[in-house]
């Protein structure tokens, strides 16, 4: 039990030599190769020790960028949306000019609040509860049809279809066809050389189709004589959603798909690889059962980090971290280094399920912005681990190789983990 540490970057020695060989100057930590390969860590723990607000000034995607990496300057930069706005986007990369989606996570006061406003009772606390046996059940079907014999990926036959069948509830989406959310996911944060998509005209045809399925559902919700409870018709009937034209719907699809697929997925992914690679973390979790589940999804959640950043656009020129940032410069929050930061969490590269506030992690951002599906992603989490603990109480899921991991430097993820049950209790 337990797989060797390969490519963690952790314990890569050839990682840290390249990581602190090169000029500071030099460093850019949005490659999504370094994500590919899980080589960013040392060149994170570099920029925390000596350019905790790093300037890059040149991505092959993105041009020129500053780099937060420690949590207590996050915090700052996220909890202060009057000078670091969301209005150019969420990613590093701009948009194109013809081909702009406007969403409510990438909108400001007031608009990004009323919008918040539509989607929000989809996750309240009422509804939370209804879903809860409706998850259970699905997450029981999912892990009884696994195979017991062989290996099989972890992140298509458990992470995948759990996400993708609650994300087609909360859309009232045709039940049937559900993979066509994870595909246009993967299609909307995918890079050109990732091997999902070839081009970025094929990913505007994918889009788009995308958006006329959408729209035909839209059309059907907003005709029907009672609103649904779902996430079209609120955003159909919604004061402030109603009257949005086609990119600015597919635009909050996006975002809504995205958050409700990609993070949790790669979460529920990530848990069962930091167990394997901390074994006796699992031991701990098999002795405890499942009343330790709850705080060890929030250490999931902030040892994994779902999406490795977020990106803001200074309003003003301001100082930060000793640092002069222009107006118009792009800061990404790198998330994925302020939850790793050793100033505010101890031991921040384990996986400590047992972890004293757990919930402290950065990985749902923090302000107006924070994620408003956090709830419903820890209790997916929460739930898939108390189904797994019912069935397999007293051996772990085994982990068989390192992940393959997603191309990206926004969404941390995985694209295959292989593992392979034990036998039933």
């Amino acid at each position: 039990m337990g797989i060797a540490i390969k490519t963690s970057g952790l314990s890569s020695a050839e990682a840290v030599e390249e990581a602190y060989s090169i000029p500071l100057s030099e460093i850019d930590v949005a490659k999504p190769e370094l994500f590919r390969t899980n080589k960013m860590w040392p060149y994170f723990e570099r920029l925390r020790k000596e350019a905790p607000v790093h300037y890059c000034p040149h991505n092959e995607d993105a041009g020129a960028y500053w780099s937060v990496t420690k949590y207590n300057d996050i915090v700052s930069v996220d909890t202060n949306h009057q000078v670091f706005s969301s209005e150019g986007g969420i990613t590093l990369r701009d948009q194109d000019e013809d081909f702009k989606l406007p969403m409510f996570i990438a909108m400001d006061p007031p608009k990004h609040d009323d919008q918040r406003k539509t989607v929000s009772p989809i996750v309240a606390p009422a509804n939370l509860a209804k879903l809860e046996g409706l998850i259970r059940e699905r997450a029981g079907k999912i892990l009884d049809s696994l195979p017991e014999n062989e290996p099989f990926n972890w992140v298509d036959r458990v992470s995948i279809e759990l996400t993708t069948q609650m994300l087609a509830t909360l859309f009232d989406f045709p039940f049937e066809e559900r993979r066509k959310l994870t595909r246009w996911s993967d299609v909307a944060t995918a890079s050109t050389d990732s091997g999902i998509i070839e081009s970025e005209d094929q990913r505007r045809a994918e889009l788009l189709e995308c958006a006329e399925y959408f729209m035909g559902l839209w059309n059907e919700r907003v005709n029907a004589r009672e609103p649904g409870n779902d996430l079209i018709s609120m955003l159909a009937h919604g004061e402030s959603t109603r009257n949005m034209d086609k990119m600015e719907y597919l635009g909050n699809l996006i975002l809504l798909i995205v958050g409700g697929n990609d993070t949790t997925r790669n979460s529920i992914s990530g848990g069962l690889y930091g167990l394997n690679l901390f074994p006796n973390q699992y031991k701990k979790l098999l002795e405890q059962g499942p009343g330790i589940v709850p705080n060890m999804v929030s250490e999931i959640i902030r040892w994994q980090t779902p999406l490795a950043y977020m990106r803001r656009t200074a309003l003003q020129d301001v100082e930060l971290g000793g640092q002069k940032i222009r107006k118009g410069d792009k800061v990404a929050m790198w998330y994925v280094s302020g939850n790793r930061d050793d100033e505010v969490i101890e031991n921040p590269n384990e996986l400590v399920i047992d972890r004293p506030r757990a919930r402290q992690h950065i990985s749902f951002g923090f302000g107006i912005h924070r994620c408003v599906g956090n709830r419903l992603a820890e209790m997916q989490l929460r739930i898939i681990w108390e189904e797994i603990l019912k069935r397999w109480p007293n051996q772990p899921i085994e982990v068989l190789s390192e992940p393959r991991r997603v191309h990206s430097s926004f969404v941390k993820g995985y694209e295959e983990l292989m593992v392979q049950l034990p036998k039933r209790a």
